[in-house]
């Protein structure tokens, strides 16, 4: 990559050093930890413009770069959403100083010498089936994303073994990343509410509260999942109508 070969390796090894060396910035704690994880599900439940596009950008864009013939998949709900994801890892790429020379560039596709590609796509189940070999899937937005095209899109991921990564705000109590966040899998969680970002201004959360209403507010900036407001029965009462355990009563 034209660096020295002692750079180079430092930046291959810490997707933190190498946040720093391409974009200037310093990492938030948890931000640090999803960059230097080594999980193969990660679930990042964060607020709105607390930085968790950036950092899936970077870490998509690292792999690419550093690990050659592989496929990183960015799916999100809409074509729209998957454009602006893809801006994150172009921009990144672009801020590399002398990166792996790209082959061919298209709205939504780069294509890398190294035999590496970022491939964003929305949130059809047609467009996902056909691609295998995925070293990292990332899932936008995942919140609104179906679970039919979740459940398409895992397989993917059986022979090459590769990572799992989800990012979202809560939209309520239901789909898949609500279960996959309550439940005892084992995927490694993050939870950033707006609170803990040093970017974000208590008084604009303030501002925020008062214009959304609790509601939208606990959801977009606290991470909480919250019962539609229009739902007429809350999420626990209705499991509890349905467990099977039958009480006995004492005679």
């Amino acid at each position: 990559m034209g660096v020295g070969i002692a750079t180079d390796l430092a930046l291959a090894l810490d997707p933190v050093r190498f946040a720093s060396a391409t974009l200037g910035i310093v990492p938030d704690p948890w931000q640090r930890g999803v960059l230097r994880s080594a999980a193969s599900r990660i679930l990042l439940n964060a607020a709105r413009q607390s930085g968790k596009s950036t950092t899936v950008g970077i870490l998509a864009t690292h792999t690419v770069l550093y690990e050659a013939d592989s496929l990183v998949l960015l799916l999100s709900p809409t074509l729209r959403q998957s454009a602006e994801l893809f801006k994150k890892c172009l921009a990144v790429y672009r801020s590399v100083k002398h990166p792996v020379p790209s082959e061919s560039e298209t709205a939504l596709t780069l294509t890398l010498e190294n035999g590496s590609r970022i491939v964003s796509l929305p949130g059809q189940e047609a467009n996902v089936r056909g691609y295998s070999g995925v070293r990292l899937l990332i899932v936008d937005e995942a919140s609104r994303v179906p679970n039919d095209l979740y459940a398409s899109a895992r397989p993917m991921l059986a022979v090459s073994g590769g990572r799992l990564l989800a990012l979202s705000t809560p939209f309520g109590t239901r789909g898949w990343w609500y279960e996959a966040w309550v439940s005892s899998e084992p995927w490694e969680r993050y939870e950033v509410p707006a609170t803990q970002v040093p970017r974000i201004r208590p008084e604009f959360l303030a501002e925020e509260r008062h214009t959304l209403g609790e509601w939208w507010f606990e959801q977009e900036y606290m991470c909480r999942f919250l019962d539609a407001e229009t739902q007429a029965f809350r999420r626990e009462d209705i499991d509890r109508a349905f467990e099977e355990e039958v009480q006995a009563w004492e005679l």
